[in-house]
């Protein structure tokens, strides 16, 4: 089973100015393009081939060679990518719907300690990586995460990321991480979609 680039779930001159469309033509039509791309080189022949990323993604952490390492860099990063996708939205940000923010004040005190506890770990992040709300045995967490690695190899239930690799924000931002996380969840969370991962993580 093949991979495929699955599209974005909006119009890529839809997130300015939080994001350009020449940061989404680049960031999804090469980087994230790529990562498929090589993921289905990668797992052709093998018995990955007919497996989910998510299975694919759990069965090669901590790979034990190289070529299992590559697999699971790729995998993880489609779906990193795949998430982070889902995780923004045009017209986004803004007062989160009250389940959501409930959950926030419970475990995070207000939704302004929530986000610059965020930012903090974003820019503590140190080089690539990526910077997630989880749920993590009923409560809410922020962790980050090095290079592709993400919430699945640790037994988290991932609710919301932000991508903290330069490709995500360089060419906006330049060097300016904080303010380009902060953009993103003030402008274009979607909270909508933590909503509905709240529900599953409940369950």
């Amino acid at each position: 089973m093949a991979f495929t680039l699955k599209p974005l779930p909006f119009p890529k001159d839809s997130l300015g100015p939080t994001m350009s469309a020449r940061t989404l033509e680049h960031h999804h039509e090469k980087h994230h393009a790529t990562y498929v791309k090589k993921l289905n080189d990668f797992i052709a022949g093998t018995p990955y081939e007919n497996q989910s990323l998510e299975e694919i993604i759990r069965a090669t952490a901590g790979g034990r060679d190289v070529k299992e390492k590559k697999i699971f860099n790729n995998a993880a990063q489609v779906w990193n990518h795949d998430f982070f996708w889902e995780s923004i939205a045009p017209n986004g940000g803004s007062t989160p719907p009250e389940p959501v923010l409930n959950r926030l004040n419970n475990d995070f005190g207000s939704l302004q300690n929530f986000r610059e506890k965020f930012v903090n770990a974003a820019v503590d992040q140190f080089g690539s990586g990526w910077a997630w709300l989880v749920s993590r045995s009923g409560k809410l967490e922020i962790v980050t995460t090095h290079d592709a690695d993400n919430p699945l190899t640790r037994g988290d239930y991932p609710l919301w990321t932000c991508d903290v690799w330069e490709h995500a924000y360089y060419l906006d931002y330049q060097q300016e991480r904080a303010r380009f996380v902060g953009a993103v969840i003030d402008a274009i969370a979607n909270w909508q979609f933590v909503g509905k991962r709240l529900v599953e993580a409940d369950r």
